[in-house]
């Protein structure tokens, strides 16, 4: 996490556009079955493994990473950062109740941040460009993106030129816990790695999605008994 920081504090410095992507197991399957989303994840600028899975997946095939990077903490310490250092971010997605309930929240648990504009995320493509060129008005350093993986990851890398933002990243359904509708797995879960369980509890709709994780971990462990063979 603090390798990712410093990085991200570059990145404001250059003031050069970055696609930052919290990559979970579900994400990295859409990329196996998709080469359009895989050359998307190739070129972001950098990629965190969020999920337990992913974190799982790299030290079974004897490549571990340092540990897990999760967008929602991720998205805390660039508010922390933020406030400290007069950083301005936008916040765009979910619905237009959910994101009200999340500014307030926000704005309550970090007074000095330069929140500088929100939207809801429910337009379509003959809207982005007045949803990008209100963005760019607003001259964020920060832009965090909470839409659905399919929408989200792609929106980013097609339109990340155009909106020209240091940091853009995409937070999934963080700004639907930061508004308090829901709730974010209690400490056991997440020691256990079992946060996708308890997100399931709160969703049970997103059952469909989870039948993803026994694919990855069924994929991963099949990759590397091909590479172990002679």
């Amino acid at each position: 996490m603090d390798d990712t920081v410093k990085l991200a504090i570059r990145m404001i410095e250059s003031r050069e556009p970055h696609q930052i992507v919290t990559a979970n197991p579900i994400m990295v399957m859409s990329a196996v079955e998709s080469p359009s989303f895989l050359n998307l994840l190739q070129k972001a600028d950098l990629v965190v493994p969020d999920g337990a899975g992913v974190v799982w997946a790299a030290n079974y095939v004897g490549n571990p990473v340092a540990e897990r990077v999760t967008g929602f903490d991720l998205l805390h310490r660039l508010m922390q950062l933020s406030e400290l250092k007069g950083w301005k971010v936008f916040l765009l997605g979910a619905s237009p109740e959910m994101m009200e309930a999340a500014v307030s929240n926000i704005k309550r648990q970090y007074p000095a941040l330069q929140l500088v504009g929100y939207r809801d995320g429910y337009f379509q493509a003959d809207e982005d460009q007045q949803v990008i060129e209100n963005i760019r008005k607003h001259q964020p350093d920060i832009l965090l993106i909470g839409r659905s993986a399919d929408k989200q990851e792609p929106w980013i890398a097609q339109h990340k030129e155009q909106l020209h933002v240091p940091i853009i990243m995409g937070v999934g359904g963080s700004f639907d816990v930061l508004s308090g509708k829901l709730k974010r797995a209690p400490k056991i879960f997440l020691k256990l790695r079992l946060e996708w369980f308890y997100r399931l509890l709160q969703e049970p709709w997103r059952y469909k999605r989870m039948l993803e994780l026994p694919k990855f971990v069924f994929k991963v462990i099949r990759e590397k008994e091909k590479v172990q063979k002679p």
